[in-house]
């Protein structure tokens, strides 16, 4: 199913359940702050069994791979990327667990500092969701095959930039572009 589809079924869902809940009484508030809590919990802990599992499988199979250039952090050039599906995964799985933390960090000062309890409603669902529905998770949590949607490198999620960009910040992972790449100096070292 696709999940911009199932995430506005469950927006829908969860903002009927916000009408029903009276967030002044002090009990219910508390039972939502720990239903976010457990949620991300859950969250951290299928990303940490993923983690486990990938350390586990130990996959040193070498992908070559050119990421596109990011102006954004000032690299002009797409870089030739090598690499082993341990550490592009660790690297996923990493980027998973950071972003928990980033959510987690922006939740904090919605609720604590500006006081809006609603997104704490929101969003602890939601994060399960989607960390069950990211690639990395699908492949070691779910047990699905790394091939055609799942074949590492994974595509980027359509973007809005992406669409001015006419399709420039794909991956690439066709032979000439790798070596290409290689050959203009960009990369090509096996990262750590």
């Amino acid at each position: 199913m696709n999940p911009a589809v199932t995430n506005l079924g469950l927006m829908l869902i969860m903002m009927q359940v916000l009408r029903r809940l009276d967030l002044e009484d002090p009990d219910i508030l508390f039972y939502v702050r720990v239903g976010y809590a457990a949620c991300q919990l859950i969250s951290f802990a299928v990303c940490m069994y993923v983690k486990y599992q990938i350390n586990k499988k130990n996959d040193l199979t070498t992908i070559k791979y050119v990421e596109p250039a990011n102006p954004m952090s000032g690299q002009s050039e797409a870089k030739a990327v090598v690499t082993t599906v341990k550490e592009y995964d660790l690297k996923q799985i990493d980027s998973q667990i950071k972003s928990i933390f980033t959510s987690l960090a922006m939740m904090g000062f919605m609720h604590l500092y500006m006081k809006y309890t609603n997104p704490l409603v929101m969003q602890s669902v939601s994060s399960v969701k989607s960390a069950l529905e990211t690639n990395i998770v699908k492949i070691h949590f779910w047990g699905q095959p790394a091939a055609g949607e799942l074949k590492r490198p994974f595509k980027a999620a359509p973007g809005f930039l992406l669409a001015f960009t006419g399709g420039a910040g794909e991956v690439k992972t066709d032979k000439a572009s790798v070596e290409a790449a290689e050959t203009a100096g960009a990369g090509g070292i096996k990262e750590d």
